[in-house]
C-alpha cells in the first residue's frame, strides 16, 4: 500500500494527514503548535500515523510535504509547498465545484481563486492586521470569558447584533466590555463580532472575483457562526465540512501522492 503525508504548520494549530493510493484520509492529527515548532510538526505525523495504524519502518509513508508559516521546520519532510497551494488542492479535492476558497487561521485570512485543477489563479491575504481573522474572535472569547467553540453556537442566539467598530484586535476586547457594560446580550455582541470578521473576509473575496462554489477552510471553518455570517453575506451556502480544518494538510498528501505517482511512471523519451 502506497501512502503519503501532508503536515500543515499554522500559527495556532498543526495538522497532519495521511492518505493511501486511493486518496483516501487513512490518518489525521490536529494538536497546538506550541512553542517549539519542530516537535509539533514530529508530534502531529506520530498521532496521524497511529491513527492510520501505519509502522514506518514497515508499511512506510512514500513521500512527505510540510507547508504552513512553520513548513521549514518539517525537518522530516520531503519538500514544502505553501499553503494557498495546498489549501486550493483540498478544497477542490473535498469539494470538485469550487471556485473561490476561503481559507481563514489563527492570523491571517486568505481568498484564492482557483480553477477545476485545483491550481491557483489568484490570491489576497489580510493586511497586518488581525481584525478578519480567528484572533479576532479569540479576542471576544478571552472578554466574554467562553470557549472558543462556543462562539458560534451562542452568536446565532441573536436577533439584534451590535455593530463592532474597532478594526484592532489590540482594542476589541475594550470595545467588547463596553457594550456589555451598555447592558447588551452577549450573544449579541458575539453576532456582531462575527459580522465584523465576516465582511472583512468579503472584502478580500471581492478582490479576487467571488465565483460560486465558495469553500470555507482553516480553523475558523469549525465554527458554525462564522459559516451562517459568511454565507449570508454571500447570498449562498458556502460549501465546509468536518474536514474543512485539514484542508492544508490534505492538500499537501495530494501533492506528496503526485510526487509519488511521478517516481512510478517510467520516464518519457526524448523522442516521445
Amino acid at each position: 500500500m502506497t501512502y503519503a503525508a501532508g503536515v500543515d504548520v499554522g500559527s495556532t494549530q498543526t495538522k497532519a494527514v495521511i492518505i493511501d493510493g486511493d486518496l483516501r484520509i487513512v490518518g489525521r492529527a490536529l494538536i497546538d503548535t506550541g512553542s517549539s515548532v519542530t516537535l509539533a510538526a514530529e508530534r502531529a505525523y506520530e498521532i496521524a500515523l497511529t491513527e492510520a495504524d501505519i509502522r514506518e519502518e514497515q508499511d512506510g509513508v512514500g513521500y512527505i510535504i510540510g507547508t504552513g508559516y512553520g513548513r521549514y521546520r518539517v525537518t522530516f519532510g520531503d519538500s514544502q509547498t505553501t499553503e494557498i497551494s495546498c489549501h486550493a488542492r483540498g478544497a477542490v479535492h473535498m469539494f470538485p465545484g469550487t471556485h473561490t476558497v476561503l481559507d481563514m487561521g489563527g492570523q491571517d485570512t486568505k481568498a484564492i481563486k482557483v480553477n477545476p485543477n485545483g491550481e491557483v489563479l489568484d490570491f489576497s491575504m489580510n493586511d497586518k492586521c488581525a481584525a478578519g481573522t480567528g484572533r479576532f474572535l479569540g479576542a471576544a472569547s478571552a472578554a466574554l470569558e467562553i470557549p472558543l467553540d462556543d462562539l458560534g453556537p451562542t452568536a446565532l442566539l441573536s436577533d439584534r447584533p451590535v455593530k463592532i467598530s474597532t478594526t484592532c484586535t489590540v482594542f476589541a476586547e475594550s470595545e467588547i466590555l463596553s457594550w456589555l457594560g451598555k447592558g447588551k446580550k452577549t450573544e449579541d455582541i458575539l453576532l456582531g463580532v462575527h459580522q465584523s470578521v465576516g465582511s472583512r473576509a468579503l472584502a478580500l473575496l471581492r478582490r479576487v472575483g467571488i465565483e460560486r462554489e465558495v469553500t470555507f477552510t482553516g480553523g475558523v471553518a469549525r465554527n458554525s457562526g462564522m459559516v451562517e455570517v459568511i454565507s449570508g453575506l454571500l447570498g449562498f451556502p458556502v460549501n465546509y465540512s468536518e474536514e474543512s480544518h485539514f484542508m492544508g494538510a490534505l492538500g499537501a498528501a495530494l501533492f506528496a501522492m503526485d510526487r509519488i505517482r511521478s517516481r512510478q511512471v517510467p520516464a518519457m523519451t526524448s523522442e516521445a
